[in-house]
């Protein structure tokens, strides 16, 4: 059975935190997650980024922080070169107490806010992020990390990603059995999904199941998977020259008039007046 794999980090000895430069191999990783707090920079490549229940595009400069013990991952779409830098740290990684001080009020907030994760869509720390990749002394590598962190505490333009808040609040009994089901859906959305399969994932009757799964999402289930199916039907529409009935097929929508009328209800236009004026949009 597919879960949200339990990822286990560690710390370059005597150091307090994780600085790492991967390449598109760590756009593999399964939806995961640790009881640290991560920042991700993208510094190539695009697809889409799944955090907790919520679902969205990235490209080059994508900078993201989430919370402890909220599952993610990215999937490239199309596969190819991609590259990002992530930062990693323990919430004690400076000491018990150490972020709570009077000192780091902003930073504590900022900390308190990534607990669903958030998003810097016009943040000016890039060149921060790329010097502390690139730091090697320890001392100035400490500093140039509360610098970055106290930087991004002051900005103002901040997006909430996952606002249903599927992990913060959880215990962690209920996160061990909603934690498969995304999993689950972030790697089979795009196929014939079944209730009872879902069901069976969390050891529940498909009733009561759907009962659960509202309480924790504030979602149907069926809301959810439709969701990512439009999501992902967006991004090809305006990514690609692909038909629409492929894309309908693709996104793991059965029927074509379905995906019309479900797209439509949505997104208050058809898939194909949508393509349009995207594209009438991007050569304007």
């Amino acid at each position: 059975m597919l879960k949200a794999a339990y990822e286990v980090l560690q710390p370059t000895t005597g150091h307090s935190f994780l600085v790492t430069t991967f390449d598109e191999s760590g756009f593999r990783a399964p939806f995961h997650f640790h009881p640290e707090y991560e920042l991700t920079l993208i510094t190539a490549g695009s697809g889409k980024r799944y955090v907790g229940s919520h679902l969205a595009g990235f490209q080059p400069g994508d900078l993201v922080l989430l919370g402890p013990n909220l599952p993610h991952c990215w999937k490239l779409e199309p596969a190819g070169a991609a590259s990002s830098i992530v930062i990693q740290f323990a919430a004690d990684c400076l000491g018990q107490g150490f972020f709570s001080s009077a000192e780091l009020c902003a930073i504590q907030r900022l900390l308190h806010s990534s607990l669903c994760g958030i998003r810097f869509p016009n943040s000016s720390v890039q060149p921060r992020i790329h010097a502390l990749a690139a730091e090697k002394n320890d001392f100035r590598r400490l500093i140039r990390f509360l610098e970055l962190l106290q930087e991004l505490a002051l900005e103002q333009d901040l997006a909430p990603l996952d606002t249903n808040g599927i992990t913060a609040g959880l215990t962690p009994a209920e996160r061990e059995r909603i934690h498969p089901i995304f999993a689950w859906l972030v790697e089979n959305f795009r196929e014939p999904i079944s209730l009872e399969k879902a069901a069976a994932i969390a050891g529940m009757s498909p009733n009561a199941f759907c009962r659960y799964f509202r309480k924790i999402t504030r979602k149907t289930f069926m809301e959810t998977v439709i969701q990512y199916r439009l999501d992902h039907a967006v991004r090809q529409l305006v990514q690609t020259n692909e038909p629409i009935s492929a894309i309908c097929f693709d996104c793991g929508f059965g029927d074509l008039s379905h995906f019309y009328k479900t797209f439509r209800a949505r997104m208050h236009t058809s898939p194909l007046n949508y393509r349009r004026k995207f594209m009438q949009g991007a050569t304007a």
